[in-house]
């Protein structure tokens, strides 16, 4: 028998590296306004890693509001469980509103994101049940089918036909097992920016039973064109039987939503133990989402602004050779070849003399070799942020081809604490 914590004395396979990474690839503090210009240990970056698609986590109008309901409800207000003794009249209104908005029956407030998905899909199978699910599905999924006893078949990503092979296995067990099948995916991919095949999917519901559930995280507010999402950018809400997203995205908030035929909403509200055991979402963030609705419903112009972002990224990434996939979402990844020492040289330069903070992605996340930047453009960005982005990835691509930000390790934290100042790379 060894000790519990004995295996956590190396930090794990990116934890092994906090001693030289820490407060600078992990952890980093962005400070001053949230937007696109903010500070990195003292000096100003143009700053491409906040999800704020529609720019509304600074905007006045939304300030005021929740300043208001900060001062109006304190942030205790209601306590207890919706079951118990915290549902409002409020609550039940917003989730009207949501239903509406996203044309289904009703709607279910969660008090997190990913404990949200990871909730609801435990409360829709049982032991009996199968899940069919995409192979890059975000870690809240996964968690999720992790959650579930019974068996579970993950497809390649976005490949239908080896979904379709999926289900063909899924529901051999579901008969034998007299079970049925929820497959899931989600609306737009987080990493890679592709949206999910989500209208091929529901064409296999002419041939295969099953429900479908869709997490459409970075979807809501921005694609679809009401904002609704990606499953009415594609045409084919109808087809969809489960709706859910998280307010952290577009809507600049916390918390989350479930949607559905009213008959499964009330199940869920009777049997989702994260939402049963814990305390109702506060007053203020419901309060924050009312305003939040109103501006996605009647403000076309901040998904106007956003997608002038996007393209003018996107397009001026393809003009100069970079390789960015196959996105058709805001979310702008740019694929580069090397290691953790070129990873680590290069967003270091970036950072410290271009003035460009983006998250990166490197092995074990990814296989050994590749390199990603994503880049999250929002309506809160500006041409010139825009432009100097672009002639900053130019200029630091052609280091990286050319060798300069070789390395035979990650620099420890007191050189990167002189970069900066020195200028060097």
């Amino acid at each position: 028998m060894v000790d519990v914590f004995e295996k956590m004395n190396d930090g794990g396979p990116i934890g092994r590296h906090v001693e030289r990474a820490h407060g600078y690839f992990a952890f980093p503090k962005l400070e001053g306004e949230l937007g696109s210009r903010m500070f990195f240990r003292g000096k100003e970056k143009i700053v491409w890693s906040l999800n704020n698609y529609l720019g509304l986590v600074n905007h006045p109008e939304v300030r005021k509001v929740d300043a208001e309901a900060a001062a109006n409800w304190g942030m205790g207000n209601p306590m207890g469980s919706r079951m118990m003794s915290g549902n409002t009249t409020m609550h039940e209104d917003l989730e009207k509103i949501i239903a509406d908005f996203v044309s289904r029956e009703d709607a279910m407030l969660l008090n997190f994101g990913y404990q949200g998905i990871m909730s609801c899909i435990d409360a829709l199978v049982n032991r009996h049940d199968v899940i069919v699910y995409d192979g890059e599905a975000h870690a809240c999924i996964v968690d999720g089918v992790r959650l579930h006893i019974g068996y579970s078949y993950k497809y390649k990503h976005n490949d239908i036909e080896d979904c379709e092979k999926q289900l063909q296995r899924a529901v051999k067990m579901a008969d034998k097992n007299g079970g049925g099948i929820l497959l899931i995916t989600e609306g737009v991919f987080g990493m890679s920016g592709n949206q999910g095949k989500i209208k091929e999917i529901v064409a296999l519901k002419k041939r295969y039973n099953f429900r479908l559930l869709i997490d459409d995280a970075h979807g809501f507010g921005a694609m679809g064109a009401t904002g609704a999402g990606a499953d009415e950018e594609q045409g084919c809400q109808q087809g969809v039987d489960l709706y859910f997203s998280t307010f952290v995205k577009s809507m600049g908030s916390i918390g989350s939503f479930i949607s559905g035929p009213k008959n499964i909403m009330t199940y869920l509200r009777y049997n989702v133990r994260s939402q049963i055991f814990a305390k109702s979402l506060p007053l203020i963030v419901v309060e924050g989402m009312m305003k939040r609705m109103e501006m996605l419903k009647t403000m076309p112009e901040l998904r106007e602004k956003l997608w002038h972002n996007v393209n003018k990224l996107q397009n001026g990434l393809r003009k100069k050779g970079f390789d960015i996939g196959s996105t058709n979402s805001p979310v702008t990844p740019v694929f580069m070849k090397g290691g953790l020492p070129e990873a680590t040289n290069m967003v270091m330069d970036m950072r410290e003399n271009y003035n460009i903070f983006c998250s990166v992605v490197v092995f074990p996340v990814i296989p050994k070799g590749q390199i990603i930047y994503r880049l999250i453009p929002t309506a809160a960005h500006s041409d010139e942020d825009t432009e100097l982005t672009l002639k900053a990835f130019e200029e630091t691509k052609k280091k990286l081809d050319a060798g300069e930000y070789k390395a035979e390790d990650i620099p420890d934290m007191a050189d990167m604490a002189t970069i900066g100042a020195k200028g060097e790379m």
